[in-house]
């Protein structure tokens, strides 16, 4: 495998939170403003987030955006909160399949997270899409401040 599209270590992934990844689109073009895990590398170029889940022994990963509000991120840079298999949108309490991505609760119920394709080999997750080159683990520039929210189910 390349190790220029290697993430992480697939004991790395949490079961029970996410890890957030910054990627980098090959066509910039191919992104929407409007999605919350946009922003810009220090080269200006456009990047974007991915969260990487593990249930049932199987990595995945899926852009960083909430399917009803494309604004509000999933992991705000401290990990989405995963429990029983299900990744909750902690703004509106919407819960995600962990495995696949689908809304099964929630205002945005039947809607599916957008996935970015990993592969597992040799004990690491690597990058097998090509729409994106990765970039670093953590959130991409300008989005370590949590990402303001309108209401949050997390009690704080």
């Amino acid at each position: 495998m390349d190790e220029h599209r290697r993430i992480a270590g697939v004991e790395e992934v949490p079961e029970e939170s996410t890890l957030l990844a910054t990627l980098r689109p090959v066509d910039p073009e191919a992104v929407d403003e409007g999605e919350g895990d946009l922003g810009e590398g220090e080269d200006g170029a456009p990047e974007v987030e991915a969260i990487l889940t593990r249930a049932a022994g199987e990595v995945r990963a899926f852009r960083n955006y909430c399917q009803h509000w494309t604004d509000v991120r999933l992991d705000k840079d401290d990990g989405a909160f995963v429990r029983n298999g299900e990744v909750f949108c902690q703004t509106h309490g919407a819960t995600f399949e962990a495995d696949g991505g689908y809304c099964n609760f929630g205002p945005c119920e039947g809607a599916v997270l957008e996935s970015v394709g990993v592969t597992v080999a040799d004990g690491a997750v690597y990058l097998d899409d090509d729409g994106y080159d990765f970039v670093r683990l953590g959130p991409s520039a300008g989005k370590g401040d949590g990402g303001g929210s309108r209401i949050d189910f997390t009690g704080n």
